[in-house]
């Protein structure tokens, strides 16, 4: 018998793949709901590999399935797709998540939330915030990107879950204002995924020439702008700062839209700096930073796809 709860992961990426195997480890029983083929029948044939920051690898066996009526009666989702996966994802869940099962989506930007509730309703669909990171170095084997911390909503609804993180050795912060960490988040992920991308850097590389730093600030002081316009506060006063702490204590890691660009995937650029462009003009705010990181992304995506 598995000492932690049962849970249903939908996904098989990095941190699909990195939550996974630590739950796994702990003694949970985990079913992972995934599209990609490659990814799909590594971790049927190896199970999820582990690798941490010294090169040790270690594998953990998983329940693996493509339709959602094949999976279990599970009444914990934790959706781990890339945001222009998140409807499928809904409608997969409505089909296989029993009448009191919960959802916690830990993906990065905005509008996830709001579209996984629109297939799953009752109040049963919560978003969290996580600093976790890995690098996918092939299917179903991924590699740590450090250890972070996870977020979670102080409601009752979210205790299960926060059982199931601490029994997997992660570290969990309950908060009563979980909308300042979404945004605290979004203004990172804007400030450093799409430069990485399109730089074809690490995180830490953004911080050696002033100009990238300068463009880093600007697009967090943009999101921070647009959140003050909503009534949201920032978790940190000084956003520029924080974002170049975090390029600095992740400074090896390849960002998730880097990794994206690289394999040649769609890039999570509208649910990030896209929205910050849509969210500010609503608002009427200007966010010329994020809109011209925004149309280099899609230009060298559109570029890539031509060769």
């Amino acid at each position: 018998m598995p000492s932690s709860p049962s849970i249903l992961i939908v996904g098989t990426g990095a941190l699909a793949c990195w939550f996974a195997g630590r739950f796994a480890a702990a003694g949970s029983a985990v079913t992972m709901l995934g599209t990609w083929p490659e990814g799909m029948a590594a971790l049927r044939e190896k199970g999820v590999t582990l690798v941490d920051s010294r090169g040790k690898a270690q594998s953990y066996p998983v329940r693996v399935v493509a339709d959602p009526q094949d999976c279990p009666n599970l009444e914990l989702a934790l959706v781990l797709v890339k945001a222009w996966q998140t409807e499928r994802a809904a409608r997969q869940l409505r089909v296989c998540l029993p009448p009191q099962g919960q959802v916690l989506s830990l993906q990065n930007g905005l509008g996830n939330l709001q579209l996984l509730a629109e297939f799953i309703t009752g109040e049963r669909v919560h978003q969290g915030i996580t600093t976790v990171g890995g690098t996918l170095v092939a299917p179903g084997r991924v590699r740590s990107g450090g250890e972070g911390t996870i977020s979670l909503a102080n409601i009752p609804q979210l205790v299960s879950f926060a059982r199931l993180f601490e029994q997997a050795g992660f570290a969990v912060e309950k908060t009563n204002n979980i909308e300042a960490l979404i945004w605290g988040k979004l203004a990172v992920n804007a400030a450093i995924n799409p430069l990485t991308a399109i730089l074809g850097v690490p995180n830490g590389a953004l911080l050696i020439q002033p100009e990238s730093r300068k463009l880093m600030a600007g697009a967090a002081a943009e999101v921070a702008a647009v959140a003050a316009a909503l009534r949201i506060w920032l978790p940190f006063e000084d956003v520029g700062a924080a974002v170049a702490a975090v390029a600095q204590r992740t400074a090896g890691n390849h960002s998730s839209m880097l990794q994206d660009m690289q394999r040649g995937a769609p890039t999570e650029i509208e649910a990030i700096n896209g929205a910050v462009v849509r969210v500010g003009r609503q608002a009427g705010v200007p966010t010329p930073v994020n809109e011209t990181l925004s149309m280099l992304v899609k230009a060298l995506v559109a570029t890539k796809n031509q060769k």
